[in-house]
């Protein structure tokens, strides 16, 4: 077995023969100021080409895929030259400094507010310095080659420590071997917790760790990290083997304090866990599926990436129409994992299946967008602002459930098929496009189902429910390991969301989903529902004891008052769509194995 020292000493010779110790840009923060949310940051670029150079603050960050302009919350810029020189700044752009009148050196410093902590953002106060590295730092996009050398200056009086997957240099300083891996290598600063195990992948140790930045006990910690144990055995059975992660370690970045954003983001030898849960108060449970959908990502994402996000763009949103497998398809094993792991019971991942069912299959979406098509939104909908309304209840489905539902269409599928499934067909994808990092494309994903399923069903499978939007059969491949959707044909359907005002009032608080009664009567978002054939109510109990008088295919008359106008509409109540993913009662031998297959510990 190879030691990691060995594999230390090894990368230490790499970085001399290849010239990572002989030119670097080197930035350098500290957190003086951290109750007020600030860091202080300078930055030394040298050997630079004559002419004008630009400066840039990324708009985009690793693993998300809308703009969020980064550059808004630096302040306090000042350039020189190595001798301390005023040079000619100019700004061509909001997220740009262009700098003319070097001699070969650039001395930057600025001042950066921070105050989100979670996957994209970075937050500054005396808990941590919790670091997203295109949130925080300048780069210089024509030097994207060369390494990046950055000292944390911590906060001594506050006992903080450095967990990063950056390579250790001693002293706090740090190594990257390029841009892209220091854009993509968050930090957690902060009086943190480690916890550590290894695992062998093909006769190479690896170092799991766990840097956990919590208000908990040891004990707490102890048993979360057992959990994660699990995880990382389970997720390693699905591929065969671990990733090559490339400097002998794997690092969880786990901050469940009070002051974050709940969030998750992968990275390539680590992951941002984020939650305001704290493991005492539920988060044992809640914040471990975070810990299953992005340790999936070392393989789908990091290493079996899409041909569109590669290389990623700092400068303009990134979109990819692979979402639906990248994030989709971890999402469909993020609950699946947890089960075969013992996290959950098979009870639990039987029912908890019925939600992303009906936000899926019952959408009016699927009429507009296939997942292709779905995927190309991200960087309108992952974690972008706007202030206009949109009618995305209406036209979007989220490429995470959509693909959720997809992987377990076509497990399910495959499982019908001479005992094949969706386990063995990502074996076949990751030997072919991530063991050897070839960047894959839809037509990969496709040719190889077509290799591993035969021609037939991976044609089948993609022509209806990749390249279209069409519905799987559902009832079939169900009933294949037991359960079936349970519907309910006895239960008005209206078709709205309410909820009631101060006023006790009766209003419909989002858009209304095309195709429901509601829409086809004409309610619509902040509408105030009066009375149902003169019955009124003031709570939603009293609403719904209201609507259980009826049956589907009945009519009343609604009341309703839309900008101070009140107006009446004959209403029909439908059939409510929405299914509960149950077990059967009475299940036969042959489709218990099989359930049991699919869900048990590999």
């Amino acid at each position: 077995m190879k030691s990691f020292r060995f594999f230390l000493l090894f990368f230490s010779l790499f970085i001399i023969q290849s010239g990572y110790s002989q030119v670097r840009n080197e930035y350098q923060i500290s957190f003086e100021n951290a109750v007020h949310h600030e860091a202080n940051i300078t930055a030394v670029f040298s050997n630079l080409e004559s002419g004008t150079i630009s400066l840039r603050m990324s708009r985009t960050s690793p693993g998300r895929y809308a703009l969020h302009e980064f550059a808004k919350n630096v302040y306090d810029v000042k350039i020189t030259d190595s001798r301390g020189k005023d040079v000619t700044v100019t700004r061509p752009n909001p997220h740009q400094w262009d700098v003319s009148g070097h001699d070969g050196t650039l001395n930057v410093s600025y001042t950066l507010f921070a105050d989100r902590g979670d996957g994209t953002y970075s937050q500054i106060d005396e808990t941590h310095a919790h670091l997203n590295i295109p949130a925080t730092f300048m780069y210089i996009p024509t030097l994207k080659d060369r390494p990046v050398q950055v000292t944390y200056l911590v906060r001594e009086d506050l006992n903080w420590n450095v967990a990063t997957q950056l390579i250790p240099l001693g002293g706090n300083k740090f190594l990257a071997p390029n841009l892209q891996y220091f854009m993509d290598s968050p930090a957690e600063i902060s009086n943190h917790t480690v916890k550590e195990f290894k695992v062998d992948s093909r006769g190479t140790e690896y170092i799991i760790k766990l840097a956990l930045h919590h208000q908990g006990t040891e004990e707490e910690a102890d048993q979360y990290f057992e959990q994660i144990k699990a995880i990382v055995e389970q997720e390693k059975a699905v591929f065969g083997d671990y990733p090559n992660f490339d400097y002998g370690e794997y690092t969880f970045l786990a901050c469940y304090m009070p002051n974050v954003s709940g969030d998750g983001m992968e990275h390539r030898n680590s992951t941002i866990l984020t939650s305001k849960t704290s493991l005492a108060d539920g988060g044992m449970e809640k914040n471990i599926g975070t810990v299953s959908h992005e340790f999936f990502h070392a393989w789908n994402v990091e290493r079996i990436r899409p041909i569109s996000l590669e290389p990623f763009n700092f400068e303009e949103a990134n979109m990819s129409g692979e979402l639906w497998f990248a994030e989709g398809f971890t999402s469909y094993y993020t609950n699946l994992i947890l089960c075969r792991a013992g996290i959950i019971t098979q009870d639990e991942y039987i029912e908890g299946l019925s939600k992303t069912y009906n936000y899926v299959w019952n959408s009016p979406a699927l009429q507009y967008f296939n997942p292709v098509e779905m995927s190309y939104q991200a960087p309108f909908v992952d974690a972008a602002t706007s202030v206009d309304p949109t009618n995305r209840s209406n036209t979007f489905v989220s490429y995470y459930s959509y693909g959720s539902m997809l992987g377990l269409a076509l497990d399910l599928s495959l499982r019908d098929e001479d005992d094949l499934n969706l386990d063995d067909y990502l074996k076949l994808v990751w030997t072919k496009y991530g063991k050897t990092e070839i960047p894959y494309t839809i037509e990969n994903l496709f040719f190889t189902l077509r290799e591993y399923a035969g021609e037939s069903f991976a044609d089948d499978f993609f022509e209806k429910y990749i390249f279209d939007s069409q519905t799987p059969d559902f009832k079939k491949l169900l009933a294949s390991v037991a359960i079936y959707p349970k519907t309910d044909s006895k239960k008005a359907y209206l078709g709205v969301d309410i909820a009631f005002n101060d006023d006790d009032n009766a209003v419909i608080s989002k858009y209304v989903k095309k195709g429901t009664p509601a829409y086809l009567a004409g309610l619509e978002k902040d509408d105030v529902i009066v009375a149902i054939d003169n019955q009124s109510f003031s709570d939603i109990d009293q609403f719904n004891e209201v609507l259980k008088k009826y049956k589907p295919g009945k009519k009343a008359t609604v009341v309703y008052r839309r900008l101070s106008e009140e107006k009446k509409v004959l209403i029909k109540f439908g059939v409510n769509p929405e299914v509960e993913i149950t077990q059967f009662s009475k299940p036969g031998k042959k489709a218990l194995l099989k359930r049991e297959n699919w869900l048990k510990a590999k």
